[in-house]
């Protein structure tokens, strides 16, 4: 895992394997925000990265379909509800079953 700082994002965090990619250095100490993007890293590796992006933007596209909202839509989507769901458990990660996000379809 490496962690890059890009002040253009408009979120505060966003993980693209094998990268944590940060809006500002001070969210590098942040642990939550970096534990939920550590979250989707491990879901990455279990979707072998391209299907987990795949899969990411299919949920998106249906969620906003279903609620015409982005950030309903965003929030809905499986990998998201998971990593809302645990950020906080800075253990998570340790006990964590594999693919366990499948429990939010």
């Amino acid at each position: 895992m490496f962690v890059v700082v890009f002040p253009m994002m408009k979120r505060s965090g966003m993980a693209l394997w094998p990268f944590i990619i940060l809006k500002s250095r001070k969210d590098s100490q942040n642990e939550t925000l970096l534990n939920h993007e550590r979250i989707h890293l491990r879901q990455q590796i279990e979707l072998l990265i391209l299907p987990f992006y795949l899969f990411y933007g299919i949920n998106y596209l249906y969620n906003l379909i279903q609620q015409f909202s982005h950030e309903a839509a965003y929030r809905n989507i499986i990998f998201e509800k998971e990593a809302y769901d645990h950020e906080q458990d800075l253990n998570y990660l340790q006990k964590r079953k594999f693919l366990n996000f499948l429990h939010y379809l």
